[in-house]
C-alpha cells in the first residue's frame, strides 16, 4: 500500500458529520477506506452502462412456486457465463433463485430483464464488479 496517492477533500461540516456517522455505522476503520469503496462503487455503476463492459454479479429472483421461469438457454446467451445457480424455497408458495453471472453488460442486463419481466417475478440485477474494456483486463478504463 506504499503506492498510494494522497489528496484532500473539502466538505461541509454537516455533511462530514453525517459521513463520519455512516462510517461508524458501516464499521469502516477510516475515511480513506470508505472513499476508496465509494469510488469503486461509482466506477462500477458507471461502467455497467457501457455495453462492452464485462460485469460480474448476481440476478436475484423471487417468485411464486407455481411460476415456470423461462428456461435459460445458454445458446441464446453464449457470451454470459452462469457460474452458480441456487434455488431455495422460502416457504410453501415462494421460491428464491440466485444466479451468479459474468459477461458483457448489455447481455447480462438483457438476461436479467427477460427474467425479471416475467409476471409474478420480482428481484434485481446486482453488479459487484465491472471492467470497462471488452477484453476484460482489470484496471483498464476508457477515458
Amino acid at each position: 500500500m506504499s503506492d498510494l496517492a494522497r489528496f484532500g477533500v473539502s466538505m461541509d461540516p454537516n455533511l462530514l458529520a453525517s459521513f463520519d456517522q455512516w462510517l461508524q455505522d458501516k464499521g469502516y476503520a477510516n475515511r480513506s477506506e470508505a472513499v476508496r469503496d465509494l469510488a469503486k462503487q461509482a466506477l462500477t455503476e458507471t461502467a455497467v452502462h457501457a455495453p462492452d463492459a464485462r460485469v460480474a454479479g448476481t440476478i436475484t429472483l423471487i417468485y411464486p412456486y407455481q411460476t415456470r421461469l423461462k428456461p435459460i438457454q445458454t445458446s441464446c446467451h453464449p457470451s454470459i457465463l452462469i457460474s452458480a445457480n441456487l434455488q431455495v424455497h422460502l416457504d410453501r408458495e415462494t421460491c428464491l433463485k440466485v444466479m451468479v453471472v459474468n459477461g458483457p453488460a448489455a447481455d447480462v442486463q438483457e438476461l436479467a430483464d427477460q427474467l425479471l419481466g416475467m409476471k409474478g417475478v420480482t428481484g434485481r440485477l446486482t453488479v459487484a464488479q465491472a471492467d470497462s474494456t471488452a477484453d476484460g483486463k482489470p484496471g483498464a478504463h476508457h477515458g
